[in-house]
């Protein structure tokens, strides 16, 4: 090296400043917890999440649909999980919001650690044989429960039941009626509705960008104690309410 000439390098401090912002984005998972499904450990630790639905841009522009992506965060809008939708051209164009569909859901690491799944139904709340069912496993292989359409001629109600079918939960949505309102909740009952334990909501990206595009919000709420395989079957619970009410036909 000639004489009199000096390399720059960064103090060690300013490296692991710089590789401290780059985490900030991210939130970091746990190691392995007892009875927890692999992956899931950080749902241990929260009680909301925020889905975010990502508009590919030529999407927005001509109106042709691509797979849905989305991305979960936590409340400082950190990225916990990121989803991806399954689905061949044919299926979105042809079906669109009554196809069936996988959605993939994966760490920051590239794991898939929860998969989401609907078969293909037809939607009618006068056919009770059309009622919506959704299975979700943690990890892929391993069922943690369901999500199970009830009939009601007005409002959307849903049980949620463990791996073994049995019902846990219930989720229940607002009268007919609601596609006006700025925010729309479904709450999350206990078994005998006395008790009102969280909520998904379905939160609106203002007037303007809702009409140019159907990028949507969604928030999730439960109990920090709640099982974990739950707060998976949440999840999945808030896509299935996503395609289900708030995505429509081209």
């Amino acid at each position: 090296m000639p004489a009199g000439h000096h390399v720059h390098r960064d103090s060690p401090e300013k490296e692991v400043s710089l590789e401290s912002n780059k985490m900030n984005m991210y939130a970091v998972p746990n190691p392995g917890m007892p009875g927890c499904p692999p992956g899931l450990e950080y749902l241990t630790q929260v009680d909301q999440l925020l889905i975010k639905q990502k508009v590919e841009l030529v999407e927005a522009l001509v109106g042709f649909e691509s797979n849905n992506k989305y991305e979960v965060r936590n409340v400082m809008g950190q990225n916990v999980f990121y989803a991806v939708e399954e689905n061949d051209c044919l299926s979105r164009q042809c079906c669109g919001p009554l196809r069936p569909f996988n959605i993939h859901v994966l760490d920051n690491f590239g794991q898939e650690v929860i998969s989401v799944t609907r078969p293909l139904k037809c939607m009618s709340c006068f056919f009770p044989c059309c009622l919506q069912e959704l299975e979700v496993q943690a990890p892929p292989g391993n069922t943690v429960g369901y999500v199970i359409q009830q009939w009601h001629p007005f409002s959307p109600k849903f049980i949620v039941a463990n791996e073994h079918s049995e019902p846990v939960l219930k989720i229940h949505g607002p009268f007919c009626g609601w596609s006006c309102l700025p925010d729309v909740d479904f709450e999350i009952l206990t078994m005998d509705e006395v008790s009102k334990i969280g909520k998904i909501s379905k939160q609106w990206t203002g007037l303007l960008r809702e009409a140019f595009t159907d990028s949507d919000n969604f928030g999730i709420q439960f109990p920090m104690d709640l099982d974990v395989k739950m707060k998976a079957v949440m999840i999945g619970a808030c896509f299935l309410i996503d395609f289900m009410f708030f995505e429509s036909t081209n």
